[in-house]
């Protein structure tokens, strides 16, 4: 084999909340299917990408269909260099001279690129491709400018970055063995070790996407109108002997308990089955049968955490949740900001998406 590729896909979306980045939806593909299908290309005559473990029936849904000469995939590691490595392995009985490491994140890499790539690898045995900085860089020291770079010498790094498989290979095993790790990047092992990166040209649209202001414009670029959904949760539990209530996360003290079969805490009840209803998958008690003792006495936020997850699975994401609190006591007031906090970090969104309200009944019913 001459050239293979490795697409690094094991990150678990801790940046972002939710799902990883690479199993997001981009107009109606995940970001994955778009990397792979952009490295899929001749002189390419393998892909092997490389998942965190768990994330097998995700990987699955995200290359069905696919045509593209893939490989099973390889189990990565907590680190962007263990994962690497993993994927390197994987290839040893394939044997390929080359190999093109690109990040999973990257779908927007144009066949350009790629064959920058390939006629880099013809002059060098190793290569990263790169695109000039236009913006001034400063370098910091404690909140202070310490010194103007020239930015005439500097370049920002992209991927693939190509390399002479053999030579990639001995330069992890050898990081592996001295135990080193923090390597950001291939190109930065090579060095390691002493040998020689050249350069080629990148490409400006062969953008990382890394925040979901990315995931929103590239949706756009894409031309894809995203669809909104809005649902709607209620919840209502007496009260009974005790002397706390739990009110969207947030335990409270008071005269009374909430009774139910969990913790009764009918805010997060009501915001789970809201996003239930966003992704049509029935209700609460659906999920989380009263009848099932597994779930007496337990925290509500597993169970809105359950159906944020439910959102993510389809691609979706959490634009704001807003709940109203209806009694007469506890007073809810000094209690919002903390019930806020609380729902956002479950969520896992700004707590400026967070809107909690409360009212009472004017002691009727």
């Amino acid at each position: 084999m001459e050239f293979a590729a490795i697409i690094v896909a094991a990150g678990r979306g801790t940046r972002l909340g939710g799902v990883a980045k690479q199993y997001r939806m981009l107009a109606g593909r995940s970001v994955l299917a778009r990397s792979i299908a952009a490295m899929s290309v001749p002189p390419v005559e393998a892909v092997q990408c490389v998942i965190a473990a768990g994330d097998e029936e995700r990987y699955a849904a995200a290359v069905a269909g696919l045509d593209a000469p893939l490989l099973p995939p390889a189990f990565g590691g907590a680190s962007r260099q263990e994962s690497v490595m993993a994927g390197l392995e994987a290839l040893v009985p394939h044997a390929p001279r080359f190999v093109l490491v690109h990040d999973a994140a990257r779908p927007f890499v144009p066949p350009s690129v790629i064959g920058n790539a390939i006629a880099a690898a013809a002059k060098s045995a190793a290569a990263t491709p790169v695109v000039p900085v236009t913006d001034t860089i400063k370098r910091i020291a404690e909140g202070r400018v310490a010194e103007t770079l020239d930015r005439t010498t500097l370049g920002a790094v992209q991927t693939p970055q190509i390399f002479r498989f053999a030579d990639l290979l001995a330069a992890h095993r050898a990081a592996q063995a001295a135990g080193l790790g923090g390597f950001t990047d291939d190109a930065l092992l090579i060095e390691w070790t002493g040998g020689a990166v050249t350069t080629f040209a990148g490409d400006p649209m062969n953008i990382k996407l890394t925040t979901e202001s990315d995931l929103r414009d590239a949706e756009q670029r894409l031309g894809a109108k995203p669809e909104i959904r809005t649902a709607t949760g209620y919840d209502v539990h007496a009260f009974a002997p005790g002397d706390h209530v739990w009110l969207g996360g947030i335990r409270i003290p008071h005269e009374a308990a909430l009774s139910g079969h969990s913790d009764a805490d009918v805010v997060l009840h009501a915001l789970t089955d809201a996003l239930l209803g966003t992704v049509a998958s029935a209700d609460i008690g659906a999920h989380f049968p009263p009848s099932e003792a597994e779930w007496k006495g337990a925290a509500s936020d597993i169970f809105l955490k359950h159906a944020v997850a439910e959102v993510a699975a389809i691609g979706g994401r959490i634009l704001h949740l807003d709940a109203t609190i209806v009694c007469e006591a506890p007073k809810i007031g000094p209690h919002r900001e903390a019930i806020r906090a609380r729902i956002a970090a479950i969520a896992g969104i700004d707590i400026g998406r967070v809107s909690v309200k409360a009212t009472t009944s004017e002691r009727l019913g």
